[in-house]
């Protein structure tokens, strides 16, 4: 329920932030403003339809936990779920392909073009910043890294390029008065004089009828830019290089489109990942370390604090040592050619260990582990057995830490980022109520919203 509810408040959240952003765009008098509104629109509406779909797949996960599962079944389902992890995408460059005549001699009309990208991993959604395009440029370059936090080994990042062209003719600002003469031409001129007059004379309000009701006109459609998929392409875990590698783009549209850009058919970008378990400690607890050399006729052990994180099961003196990151009194390798095996299905045994094998060139080399109880035995090998599971299920991203930096804060754009923004200065402080019928108000849900979120929450309970 509580996942249920999160999600609740992030529609929730982007509705508001849609919202606004329609006042925006709806005032907007710059080109420039227009087109930051437009895609901040675009990237609300992608979420809003993101988190619908994971409100929909949490409906069909609760109907299949309250499915009864017989008891013959539980031996051969396999609950083991891999750690999620981090997965970055950065250096994003698209090349394009000028004709000569245009990019070298410079000939033909100076189209210039606002291009962005939507990246997606499941319900997380991000965008890169707006980049200004024309024939000058030869490359299309984002300088924005985007990282999920959440991602599963089995994630696919769908990375969609919008574009719009600026020359598009489109409407900006005066929204209400383009409106009224379009209704007073399309009304005829007795009826339409009136609607314009009224409109006029309220600055925009809806219309009386005579009566104590106005009439409410529905709310415009935003009128502005108008950006259009160019272009997308999905990478997954396979992609994953830690490297500068270039993969396929499927274009769409063509030269007859005012959005179409000449693409090479390629995007470059360095795709990164860290899985938790490369980062974080999965077990630590003391364990006792078996030496090589003897003491007297018996074995010697060496109490250690031992670490289980990335490929390596890393052993200190104490846990002031571990927490500092001090130099290891040992280490083992745990990887997905390591054998590892205990002593814990043995209930005769009174001797708790655990065997650690791995080939060091073409031969066998193991190290013993000994713990105070089966208990703790149980436990590191439940440990190891996940470490292990991990690892082949992230695979080459397990082979050794992938560098990932975060992406600093992203700047808001200069003419939206001062307190003293359109946005700001056209907000009124208190909502005038002669508004309602040509603005969106501040807890306006689009009817399609309401009804799957009325019809999800009557299913659910």
């Amino acid at each position: 329920m509580s996942q249920d509810s999160d999600i609740q408040k992030k529609i929730d959240y982007e509705i508001r932030m849609r919202d606004g952003t329609c006042k925006l765009l709806a005032a907007c008098t710059q080109r420039e403003q227009a087109l930051e509104a437009s895609k901040g629109l675009l990237t609300c509406n992608a979420r809003i339809m993101a988190y619908m779909s994971e409100l929909q797949k949490m409906k069909e996960a609760q109907v299949m936990q309250k499915m009864v599962r017989r008891p013959s079944d539980s031996g051969l389902l396999d609950d083991r779920v891999p750690c999620k992890g981090k997965v970055a995408i950065s250096d994003l460059r698209i090349p394009l392909m000028w004709k000569d005549t245009e990019h070298f001699k410079n000939k033909g009309d100076l189209h210039r073009y606002a291009v962005f990208c939507l990246l997606q991993i499941g319900a997380e959604i991000y965008d890169t910043e707006m980049v200004m395009v024309d024939k000058t440029l030869t490359d299309i370059c984002f300088e924005n890294g985007v990282v999920f936090n959440d991602a599963s080994p089995d994630f696919e990042m769908k990375v969609e390029i919008y574009s719009c062209c600026t020359e598009d003719d489109f409407v900006v600002g005066g929204t209400p008065k383009k409106l009224a003469s379009k209704l007073s031409s399309s009304l005829g001129r007795s009826s339409g004089r009136k609607v314009r007059s009224a409109l006029d004379a309220a600055g925009g309000s809806p219309v009386s009828n005579g009566g104590s009701s106005p009439i409410l006109l529905p709310s415009p459609t935003v009128c502005g830019p108008k950006y259009h998929l160019l272009a997308y392409m999905t990478v997954t875990l396979s992609s994953v290089q830690d490297s500068f590698r270039t993969h396929d783009l499927t274009i769409l549209g063509n030269e007859e489109c005012s959005f179409w850009l000449p693409l090479y058919g390629s995007m470059c970008c360095r795709l990164a990942a860290q899985p938790i378990c490369m980062t974080q400690q999965m077990m630590s607890g003391f364990l006792n370390l078996q030496e090589q050399q003897l003491v007297g006729n018996d074995l010697k052990w060496t109490k250690l604090y031992c670490v289980l994180t990335g490929t390596h099961l890393v052993c200190y003196r104490t846990p002031e040592e571990a927490n500092t990151k001090a130099e290891p009194a040992f280490t083992i390798a745990v990887n997905k050619e390591t054998s590892i095996r205990s002593t814990d299905k043995d209930l005769k045994c009174t001797d708790h260990r655990i065997s650690i094998t791995n080939r060091y060139g073409g031969e066998n080399v193991t190290h013993i582990l000994r713990s105070e109880s089966r208990e703790e035995v149980k436990r590191w090998m439940g440990a190891f057995r996940q470490h292990r599971y991990d690892i082949s299920q992230w695979k080459q991203c397990c082979d050794e830490l992938m560098r990932i930096e975060m992406p600093p804060p992203r700047k808001p754009p200069a003419m939206l980022s001062k307190q003293g923004s359109l946005y700001h200065e056209m907000a009124p402080t208190h909502p005038s109520s002669s508004c309602e019928g040509l603005l969106l108000q501040d807890n306006a849900v689009s009817a399609e919203i309401r009804a799957l979120l009325s019809s999800y929450y009557s299913d659910s309970y």
